[in-house]
């Protein structure tokens, strides 16, 4: 499908950019976290180092974010799975699908993994998995509906966002229905999403995720992409047997 013509379900365009590769049954989506957009440099970094080792990869940009369609105002986790599953129909069957996400992008990946078996393998980054208790670290302080997020002007707090979040509380009990293999990496230096929380989704998971801490990595994993590159690469080429 042309990515001019990839659109959720509400008729908003997802702007995306493809990383070719010589895998011709594979494809890579990655999606990003809260506030973020596809040129993140985690994410261009990821697709980089992935394409050159054979895998195309696809970056999106979920709606209301970045170049997408939509209002940030609307962006939800339950708003981007939506997105996700729009983009996996739009791929054709015989391909091989991983998600990476990060962040939020990692919650999503979780909730619709337990679901779309289209997803062959899973990896997140830092991954959210206590919604609710996010919100009220990050920005319990802050008015949904008035404030901003992290002071950015362009990213209001919605009364919608903060329903949706508190609405999932926890993505834990869909980590326990993920049947495909997981990676779960996390930064031990992470103050955005602690560490804590991809340890639980490691526990909830019950078809062996694999589980890697970066020590001294933060939250985007600053200083450490080349690292996250060679262990999402190797994994990725172990799991799907690099065919």
């Amino acid at each position: 499908m042309p990515l001019s013509k990839l659109r959720n379900s509400a008729g908003e365009q997802i702007d995306a950019t493809f990383h070719p590769g010589s895998k011709h049954d594979a494809l890579v989506i990655l999606g990003h976290g809260v506030t973020g957009n596809k040129d993140r440099p985690l994410m261009v970094a990821l697709a980089e180092s992935l394409s050159k080792r054979g895998w195309p990869c696809l970056r999106i940009s979920f709606s209301g974010n970045g170049k997408s369609g939509g209002r940030f105002e609307d962006s939800t986790i339950t708003k981007e799975c939506g997105d996700l599953r729009e983009v996996l129909a739009s791929v054709p069957d015989f391909i091989r699908i991983i998600y990476i996400g990060h962040s939020m992008g990692a919650a999503v990946g979780v909730l619709v993994a337990a679901k779309d078996l289209n997803i062959r393998a899973l990896v997140s980054l830092a991954g959210m998995v206590h919604t609710e208790a996010f919100l009220d670290r990050e920005f319990g302080d802050v008015t949904p509906g008035d404030g901003l997020m992290w002071d950015e002007p362009d990213c209001p707090l919605s009364v919608t966002f903060a329903k949706d979040m508190r609405t999932i509380g926890s993505v834990l009990d869909a980590a326990k229905r993920v049947p495909q293999p997981w990676l779960i990496v996390h930064g031990t230096a992470d103050d955005v999403v602690p560490i804590s929380d991809g340890r639980d989704a490691k526990e909830a998971s019950l078809n062996g995720s694999e589980w890697v801490e970066i020590e001294g990595a933060g939250h985007s994993f600053d200083g450490h992409h080349d690292e996250v590159s060679r262990i999402v690469g190797d994994w990725i080429e172990r799991v799907l047997n690099g065919g």
